[in-house]
């Protein structure tokens, strides 16, 4: 059996639950998930290496930096887990970490000595699993396998009806095996900083207020015993293991923030995409039974709900919604330069991926993941919808008060970055009549 992906953050896989007989909702039409072809960056990759015009040699460590490159994934986005929380569990303890790197549509997991983890997004099917064997010994070239056992953990086991991306804070022993009795979580925008990254390292800043990393926890007696004060303000992880088997150093807190909201926005996004579709094509069966025209626009009141509840649920997403208080933090410059450099900016200079660091992540509280392929990539009456609140809670003179956190210089500073950075957004702004007063 093939290890899950990327392992106790991302992909925290320790031995869940077997799942049921019954067939996964996603796995039916119209998502039909495993038997659709996906349309990923590994596809493409896929490609080039059945072709010969892509191939990669050298060893282990020189094998995950050429793919990272190809992959387009910083170096920089080096993060560490040290639970045993996947399929790999034997590689993985405190002295001997999981690594992961990631970009705005790809996460690679890698445990040195063992097998590399790919999740690639989908514009239509979201997450897809892949593993890459590149120490093979029978001398054929590696080659990208879809993993359809990764579905066991990330096809509903701990994000219900989706196949999803997560990342998990648990309590470590000393070994790096989670003391499960005490509970573990999925941590997303939403969870308190003081829960966050059990089992991880962390390295960076943040005053004061503690969170999980960097320590390990004792079961004595039914009590859990940690020391909180051994994983504060680390800045060099050395002391912990041996850095240099890795492509960098550092598992830096300003990219696990980034990483955490972009993974519960994606799931956010396949969930309401595939909520979607399935009632669109529920309403074209019971509109072929009924011998009435078929339409694409949602007409029955069924319908119309969910797409309300997804609407909703996906402007909430991208406008950081309830999402936790954050104390001032400071992380690696390398990352920041690197994740910056993909900007999309406005006139006047801003841009949505403009960090903050005090208080919240980012300075502009509009998710820089509304330029994908994934957000671009969803059912169309879907993001008409989005596109019509996002107007109503940003244009309107009284918004919509579910948004009060967001005053009235941050809501014209998105505008402004969104008008000039969004071009189909743009047109269908500019094509739209008035903007009604805001609504609940």
């Amino acid at each position: 059996m093939r290890p899950l992906i990327l392992s106790g953050l991302i992909v925290a896989c320790a031995p869940a639950p077997l799942r049921g007989q019954s067939r996964d909702e996603f796995e039916n039409s119209p998502i039909n998930y495993s038997a659709t072809e996906p349309s990923d960056i590994i596809t493409a990759l896929e490609a080039k290496m059945a072709s010969g015009a892509f191939v990669i040699t050298g060893s282990e460590k020189e094998k995950v930096a050429a793919l990272l490159h190809k992959l387009q994934v910083p170096v920089e986005s080096l993060l560490l887990v040290f639970s045993n929380t996947s399929f790999q569990r034997g590689r993985i303890r405190p002295e001997h970490p999981r690594v992961l790197y990631f970009s705005d549509n790809c996460y690679v997991g890698w445990v040195p000595g063992g097998l590399v983890e790919v999740i690639a997004i989908d514009p239509m099917l979201g997450p897809v699993f892949y593993s890459f064997d590149s120490n093979r010994r029978d001398g054929t070239a590696p080659r990208f396998v879809r993993d359809s056992d990764c579905l066991r953990c990330h096809g509903g086991a701990f994000v219900r009806d989706i196949p999803a991306v997560f990342a998990r804070s648990v309590f470590p022993d000393d070994r790096g095996e989670p003391l499960l009795r005490f509970g573990s979580q999925i941590v997303d925008d939403h969870t308190p900083f003081t829960e966050r990254w059990g089992g991880w390292y962390v390295s960076g800043r943040h005053g004061q207020t503690t969170h999980r990393g960097n320590i390990l926890a004792t079961d004595k007696g039914g009590q859990l015993v940690f020391n909180t004060a051994k994983g504060a303000n680390v800045t060099d992880l050395a002391p912990f293991f041996g850095t240099d088997r890795y492509l960098a150093t550092g598992s830096d807190i300003v990219a696990l923030l980034i990483f955490e909201h972009q993974m519960g926005t994606q799931n956010t996004l396949t969930h309401a995409a595939f909520s979607c579709r399935r009632m669109l094509a529920y309403q074209a069966g019971l509109q072929h039974d009924f011998k009435q025209p078929v339409t694409t626009e949602p007409s029955y009141d069924s319908v119309k709900s969910v797409f309300e509840s997804e609407t909703k649920a996906v402007v909430d997403a991208l406008l950081f919604k309830d999402a936790a208080e954050l104390p001032t933090v400071s992380g690696d410059q390398s990352f920041q330069r690197v994740f910056l450099s993909r900007a999309k900016r406005s006139a006047d200079g801003g841009s949505l991926r403009d960090l903050h660091l005090a208080g919240r992540l980012f300075r502009n509280r509009c998710s820089y993941l509304i330029y994908s392929e994934m957000f671009l990539s969803l059912p169309e009456p879907l993001k008409r919808r989005v596109y019509d609140r996002l107007a109503r809670v940003l244009k309107a003179d009284d918004p919509d008060s579910r948004y009060e956190y967001l005053d009235a210089g941050e809501r014209a500073r998105i505008l402004a970055i969104l008008h000039d950075t969004h071009p189909e957004l743009r047109s269908r702004w500019s094509q739209a009549a008035p903007v009604a007063p805001a609504g609940p």
